[in-house]
């Protein structure tokens, strides 16, 4: 699938448009784990957690929604946040696809343009992310656009009505972004 992806920045009138792309509780969970307390959340909760609680991040200028656009329609959303002082590791969040378009490539191409901004335009040495071992669909995407397996000493998991789901840690250094270009 050849489409033409644009990234730009989360606008508040995106909101209506993801909070949809899930359409049950264990997608949703999926997609966000803990960080919103009910299921399903509305535009406005999202747009508080967004731009009132500045994503749950401490730093000001830390945390950066982003959107992807096919034409002028909504298809995928991320979020970006640096983990370090120096900002040189960022971390990808809330990664989603329009549901409608799960399986046709968007998401490799979503992930290819968001490494290429982290990379090239904020000059990250790595980018990292988590995924529920439970998402295979999402691990794949994520390992064929070149993240890899980080090996943890502790494992992160996360409890869902009594289930513990793991979560596989990922990366891609600026290394591994140049051989892969």
């Amino acid at each position: 699938m050849q489409t033409k992806l644009w990234l730009r920045p989360y606008k508040k009138c995106d909101a209506k448009f993801i909070v949809n792309w899930c359409k049950d509780e264990i997608s949703f969970r999926k997609w966000c784990s803990d960080r919103w307390q009910s299921y399903p959340i509305t535009a406005e909760d999202m747009n508080s957690k967004y731009f009132a609680d500045n994503g749950d991040c401490g730093d000001e200028d830390n945390f950066y929604p982003m959107t992807f656009m096919e034409n002028n329609d909504v298809v995928g959303h991320l979020i970006l946040r640096f983990t370090d002082e120096k900002r040189t590791a960022l971390r990808f969040g809330f990664v989603i696809v329009d549901d409608t378009k799960r399986g046709l490539g968007y998401g490799k191409e979503m992930l290819n343009l968001a490494i290429k901004y982290s990379f090239e335009i904020l000059k990250a040495d790595k980018v990292t992310l988590g995924v529920f071992e439970n998402n295979a669909s999402a691990y794949n995407c994520y390992n064929s656009v070149g993240f890899k397996n980080i090996e943890s000493q502790s494992k992160s998991q996360f409890s869902f009505y009594g289930e513990v789901w793991n979560i596989f840690e990922l990366e891609m250094t600026e290394k591994d972004y140049r051989i892969k270009k």
